[in-house]
Order: structure tokens, then C-alpha cells, then sequence
């Protein structure tokens, strides 16, 4: 069987196989050394992909560092790495600010820093709050530099100025940064997009994409404007932020050889527009799920995009988009109903309740107070459906 066959052939059940034993041995080993853990040509690698300008080819499947990685030697990132995603996305502010230091002690411990795409992102879009948060995350990162580093939950597009651009272009001359962008997941991602496209210096973005935004005019067009301009694409986010799946799951999971998780991946994966995806996996099983559908060459069937399609359709109204500049206004309050869902987001669909509200009791106390708030105007103003009073209730059960 030649090597190409295998890949295309190769199953989750395979993965479980060739990894579990290697994986627990990782957890309660010794020092590792590099080779151990790259083992190259031993098991099959994820395709890669150049990412934009930066001529650099990445994984398409990247490990998002939000999971919160083991503060003394992560497994998971040494699953991950045995199967060429070697690409880390990180950020100061992840998993309480552990990530950076946890994802320090893997490559220090295994010698394999230059092995590692290092990722990381500020919260601080001002020039100098910008360098000084890199500084730091150099620190707590025990590197030299990051690979690419973000403008954090970029919004406002003013910040993409000359003053911020000289600082970016003097800290990547010092080798502390060797790529520049930002990320976005609120309601103006096309029109970041299009920013992007337009500025030079912006290597690469990534940005909310779901796969029930593949046929929308503007955003696809602000993707084709990104991608001509060598804006290197990641997507984040991929599986729809639901608040809730309820029965559709099971639904479509019994059409399709895929998981509907696995075939969200492998629809953003055919738009070769996109570089890659970043996923949230903080399991072994998710990892292995996720690269077996990775590995496999083979494209969706067009009875499994029917059922992609009719799935999407079917829970459109539990997805929120984060375009909280239409719902907002209709309720007469200081709330932010677009965070709010997206912490109650990390709290149903990611299973990180902790997580969730802390980041909900961080916002001022008005935006909090969603008690005898009327939400009917919210409801009535959402372009898709959402049913954002029933959400605030729950958030207000669960988040408070």
C-alpha cells in the first residue's frame, strides 16, 4: 500500500491504535527528546499549507491553546506534535494566563523550540501596551520570539495606524516577532477582512468562520479580497458557536461517514483560500478525531454536504454571530449581548464553566445586569432567529 493510500485510508480506530500507547508514555516518561517525539515518516503527517505572505507552510489542523495545557509537560502537544501539528496557538490571557508558561515548559523540556510554530496575542492594541505585552510574552514563553503575534480580539480598525506599524516593523528587525495580524470574531469580520487586504504589513488573520457563512456574499468576497492581497487565512471557531445542539447532532452523524465535527473541519479545509484551522482540543479523542479527518484526502461526498447544508439550516437560530451592533441597540441597556453569548458559548459547548464566568463577572456590573431587561426588541432585530431573551435567561443562571 503506497503512502498516499494509507493517508487516505487511514481512520480514527487506526489513530487509536498507532497513538494510545505513545501517548501514555509521554504522560509518565523521562526526558523526551525530539526525535522520539517528531518521528517523521513513522506516522502519517497532517498536509500543510503556505500561510499567505509569509511563505511559511503551516498544518492545516492547529491546537488551540485555550484548552489549558499541563503547567509541568503537556501530553496532548506531544500527540499533536508526533503527527506534524506543530503549530501552537497561544495568548497571554489563555486558561488564566497558564498557557504561555505551560507551552515554555514543553519545547524547553524536549529542546525542539525551533520544531514549534509559536503563536501568541495581545490585548493591548496600542503601540506601546503592544510591545510591551510581547515583551512579556517572550518572557513567559522562554523564547527569543513568536512566530506570528496578534492584536488579540481585534475591533477597531483605527489601531492598524502608522505609529503601530513602525513599532511592528523595529520589534520583527530585533527578531522578536516574525509575522504580524490579528484576530476577529465580532460582527465586522468582513470588514476587517477587507482591512487587511489593504494594508501591507498585516501578514496573516484569524477570523470567525463558521460553516454556516460559506455561501455569504460579503464575507466570501472579503475572503477573496484577503486571500489576493497574501493575507495568510486561519479559521477559528469553525464549528458554529451553538448555545445549544439539541438532537440535530445525532440527526447527522447518521447520514455521513464524518462526525458533524470532523466534516465542519474538512468543509473549511476544501476552500483552498484558507490555510488552515485551529481547534479546540482537549482531549485525546478530539485530537485523533480531528487529525484522522485531517489525514484523509478524500473530499466530501455531495451526500454529506446535502446533510452539512441541512444541518447548518436547521440550527441556523442557535448560532450566534457576535454581530451584536444589531441587537444591542433594540434593548435599551448597557449590556453586551454578543460577549454573553459567547461566554455562555465556552460554558455549554466547550464545557468550561469556570472559564465562562470569570470572563462574564470581568465586565462592568451595567453589562452584567440583564435581570428585567427586555430582550423582546433583541429577538425581533437578530437577522437570524435567535432566540437572544431565552439566552440572556439562561446566562443570567448560569454566568451570574
Amino acid at each position: 500500500m503506497s503512502d498516499s493510500t494509507r493517508e487516505r485510508d487511514i481512520t480514527r480506530r487506526d489513530l487509536l491504535a498507532m497513538g494510545g500507547a505513545a501517548s501514555a508514555s509521554a504522560a509518565i516518561a523521562g526526558p523526551l527528546s525530539p526525535a522520539r517525539l517528531l518521528a517523521a515518516g513513522k506516522v502519517p503527517q497532517v498536509p500543510r499549507r503556505v500561510l499567505g505572505k509569509t511563505g511559511k507552510k503551516i498544518p492545516i489542523l492547529l491546537l488551540g491553546g485555550a484548552v489549558g495545557f499541563d503547567k509541568r509537560f503537556d501530553p496532548k502537544i506531544a500527540e499533536a506534535l508526533r503527527y506534524g501539528v506543530n503549530y501552537i496557538d497561544a495568548a497571554d490571557c489563555y486558561n488564566g494566563g497558564s498557557c504561555e508558561p505551560a507551552v515554555a515548559s514543553f519545547h524547553t523540556r524536549i529542546k525542539a523550540r525551533k520544531d514549534l510554530w509559536i503563536t501568541s496575542k495581545s490585548d493591548a492594541h496600542d503601540p506601546k501596551g503592544f510591545e510591551t505585552t510581547l515583551n512579556t510574552s517572550l518572557e513567559r514563553l522562554k523564547t527569543d520570539y513568536v512566530d506570528m503575534y496578534y492584536l488579540h480580539a481585534f475591533e477597531d480598525g483605527s489601531m492598524l495606524n502608522a505609529e503601530l506599524r513602525k513599532v511592528v516593523e523595529r520589534l520583527k528587525k530585533q527578531g522578536k516577532l516574525r509575522h504580524f495580524g490579528f484576530s476577529c470574531h465580532d460582527g465586522n469580520v468582513a470588514e476587517l477582512l477587507q482591512l487587511a487586504a489593504k494594508t501591507p504589513w498585516v501578514d496573516s488573520v484569524m477570523f470567525r468562520y463558521n460553516f454556516r457563512k460559506y455561501g455569504e456574499a460579503k464575507l466570501n468576497g472579503a475572503i477573496d479580497a484577503a486571500h489576493k492581497a497574501g493575507v495568510g487565512l486561519i479559521a477559528m471557531k469553525t464549528q458554529g458557536s451553538e448555545a445549544s445542539f439539541k438532537g440535530a447532532v445525532e440527526r447527522f452523524r447518521k447520514q455521513g461517514k464524518w462526525t458533524k465535527h470532523q466534516a465542519v473541519l474538512k468543509a473549511v479545509w476544501e476552500d483552498k483560500r484558507i490555510t488552515a484551522a485551529v481547534s479546540h482540543m482537549d482531549t485525546f479523542d478530539k485530537l485523533r478525531e480531528n487529525v484522522a479527518a485531517a489525514l484523509d484526502r478524500t473530499k466530501l461526498t455531495a451526500a454529506e454536504r446535502s446533510a452539512l447544508d441541512a444541518y447548518a439550516a436547521a440550527t441556523r437560530s442557535l448560532a450566534c454571530d457576535g454581530c451584536d451592533h444589531h441587537c444591542n441597540p433594540a434593548v435599551g441597556a448597557p449590556v453586551r449581548i454578543g460577549d454573553t453569548m459567547r461566554f455562555l458559548m465556552y460554558h455549554d459547548v466547550y464545557g468550561e464553566a469556570d472559564k465562562a464566568r470569570e470572563l462574564f463577572q470581568r465586565m462592568p456590573a451595567s453589562a452584567r445586569a440583564l435581570a428585567g431587561v427586555d430582550f423582546s426588541g433583541a429577538n425581533r432585530a437578530c437577522p437570524n432567529g435567535v432566540d437572544v431573551a431565552a439566552h440572556m435567561k439562561r446566562a443570567l443562571q448560569v454566568l451570574s
